[in-house]
């Protein structure tokens, strides 16, 4: 049986009763006791392998093959994000030539006239982590009060424990559960809230809601990893406790195969010292694996290729003269070859 388990702080974490929204004390009781269950469901229908579920990976750039011979649909995609490369296969190739034309003047941010490897390598990043801009925007308003564009530390904590905070949690039934979020929460907007003023800016929020992102908020991402699989609160996992986070039996069940895999990379890999535990940077090399950055790759393969004049940067002519690699089109679509249609340059 899968061992499932909440991660607070989750960017989809309903309210439970903010003050200017306040509910009756019997509908606070009803909705926080119907927290756990909320997030337990939602783990579950997003679960992953449970040999996985601990270890961030970043998503890959696109789904097609890296392979220009074959056409730029990988290159489309890393550039404009994989939804946005759809909407762009609906455009004439007029339109979006003009539309790149208009990004390009976003991604060159010094406005100097060309494009560096390290704007383009931002802008890259910048597509890929769109998904979570999108889901912070999506409940930014729940959130900012009194609408000044920063989420003070009260105002998420009013929002999302409301009524409770009051009592103690005295009316729920798993009061230390609940009051573990409500520290494990603070602890974590303290981490992200870089200038310390107990007021988050987008930026900061969205560190708080997805801090395996931001490499300032690995500590805290370990730290939280760590309280949740250290049943005995030694500070370090021991095997049982790494197996008994992914993999529960039922009565007379055996250890399926992957089970006696995970107990040989416990010790052959993960435990790097040998002295039969994982520490927190041992446990940090196993979530927070080291991972090739397809961004950079991609941002210098877009740039060796455009670069007519080899001077490691790109105009927007030179961008615009190959702007069948960066964008897609109703004709790239139809497998037209626009690299000889010159006229329309």
């Amino acid at each position: 049986m899968l061992v499932l388990k909440f991660q607070s702080a989750n960017a989809d974490r309903p309210s439970i009763g903010a003050p200017e929204e306040r509910h009756e004390p019997e509908t606070d009781r009803m909705l926080l006791r119907s927290l756990l269950s909320f997030f337990f469901l939602v783990t579950v229908a997003f679960a992953v392998p449970a040999k996985e579920k601990r270890v961030h990976h970043h998503g890959d750039l696109s789904d097609h093959v890296h392979d220009d011979a074959e056409g730029y649909q990988y290159d489309h995609e890393a550039f404009l994000g994989k939804e946005e490369a759809k909407t762009f296969d609906q455009l004439t190739p007029k339109e979006s030539r003009d539309k790149l034309a208009k990004i390009v003047d976003r991604i060159d941010t010094d406005k100097d006239g060309y494009v560096s490897h390290t704007e383009l390598h931002y802008w890259i990043k910048h597509r890929q982590r769109r998904y979570i801009e999108e889901n912070v925007n999506k409940h930014w308003k729940d959130y900012d009060k009194n609408q000044d564009g920063k989420i003070a530390w009260d105002e998420y904590k009013n929002t999302t424990y409301g009524y409770y905070l009051d009592e103690e949690f005295d009316d729920v039934d798993d009061k230390s559960t609940y009051k573990s979020m409500l520290i494990r929460d603070e602890r974590r907007f303290k981490v992200a809230d870089r200038d310390s003023d107990g007021i988050a800016t987008r930026e900061e929020f969205t560190a708080f809601l997805h801090p395996e992102e931001f490499d300032y908020m690995k500590d805290v991402v370990v730290q939280e990893t760590m309280e949740d699989i250290d049943k005995n609160e030694d500070g370090k996992v021991d095997l049982n406790e790494y197996i008994g986070d992914m993999f529960t039996p039922e009565d007379g069940e055996s250890e399926p195969d992957w089970v006696q895999t995970e107990r040989r990379h416990f010790s052959e890999i993960r435990d790097a010292n040998k002295d039969g535990y994982l520490d927190a940077s041992e446990v940090a090399h196993w979530i927070l694996p080291e991972e090739v950055d397809h961004a950079d790759s991609e941002a210098k393969h877009l740039i060796y290729e455009t670069d007519t004049n080899k001077d490691d940067k790109i105009t927007k002519k030179e961008i615009l003269a190959n702007w069948n690699m960066f964008v897609g089109s109703q004709a790239t679509n139809y497998g037209e070859d626009l690299t000889k249609r010159h006229d329309e340059l």
